[in-house]
């Protein structure tokens, strides 16, 4: 199993998962690079809800898509809010947010389905991006699991909710866990620890780490902790393991924006899209 990083035929650079069959479905991780949007957004930076110019914005959107052969005017976007609310989504939901932020679907973290040719999307700057692929019923899933959503659980929620809308089974689906802030960077208070501490009681010396007086956590290690105790085999999950933050050149990153002394930062885009195979 790999991540890897794959320059397309208009030139930008895209993560992808090895494990996901490319004949099932079309998936990738934005980075930074090939857009239009000025600093500090520069330069592919996909999210409408940043304060970039929304015609640059959607330029980008439009460039990103067509690289890999989706419409930007199908993705099926929601206003994400750090929550575990999960929603099945279908044709009746194409469109959504992809042009108009106001548009967007309200106070939802994952989306599922299993439409074909119905792209869905979520904006990164450090949150862990946790992407499914069920084989078997032809199913896919995407999530935003920042520290609120990982230690609510929302990677293995998302997993349940494909399982009681498709019949997914936890033991023979796919899963991906994209670039995002690593525990080389992940620096947090008393009160992650102690939200990690309920979520996670049997695993705190795997999550939390202290390193020069400063206290860490691993995000990557909570998702996949979380989805093995969902039914998941550990062969069938991938971690990226690239720190969004470490690797801020190529990637959003809020953390190290922030360090910089620059609060505002674009954002990349997890997409996944089920391929029409009739």
């Amino acid at each position: 199993m790999s991540y890897y990083l794959r320059q397309s035929r208009q030139n930008f650079w895209l993560g992808r998962f090895s494990t996901f069959p490319e004949d099932i479905v079309q998936h990738a991780i934005s980075t930074r690079l090939g857009g239009v949007s000025k600093s500090p957004f520069d330069s592919l930076n996909l999210a409408l809800h940043v304060g970039d110019n929304q015609q640059d914005v959607l330029t980008n959107r439009k460039r990103f898509a067509s690289s890999l052969d989706l419409k930007a005017e199908d993705i099926v976007t929601p206003n994400q809010v750090h929550g575990d609310r999960i929603l099945r989504v279908d044709e009746s939901h194409r469109g959504r947010g992809a042009f108009d932020y106001d548009d967007s679907i309200k106070e939802t973290d994952a989306l599922i389905t299993n439409t074909p040719d119905l792209p869905l999307m979520l904006c990164f700057a450090d949150c862990v991006p946790v992407l499914f692929v069920d084989v078997d019923n032809l199913a896919i899933g995407i999530a935003h699991a920042g520290w609120k959503g990982t230690m609510s659980k929302i990677a293995a929620k998302t997993l349940m909710a494909m399982t009681d809308e498709f019949g997914t089974n936890p033991q023979t689906c796919l899963a991906g866990i994209a670039p995002s802030i690593g525990p080389c960077c992940y620096e947090v208070g008393e009160n992650v620890v102690d939200a990690c501490k309920e979520a996670f009681p049997k695993h705190i010396d795997k999550l939390i780490i202290n390193r020069g007086g400063k206290t860490f956590i691993d995000l990557w290690q909570a998702n996949l902790i979380q989805l093995l105790e969902a039914g998941m085999s550990e062969e069938n999950i991938d971690i990226a393991k690239e720190c969004t933050c470490c690797k801020s050149a190529w990637y959003f990153s809020y953390r190290s924006a922030k360090s910089a002394g620059k609060p505002e930062t674009g954002r990349i885009a997890a997409i996944i899209s089920l391929k029409n195979i009739e």
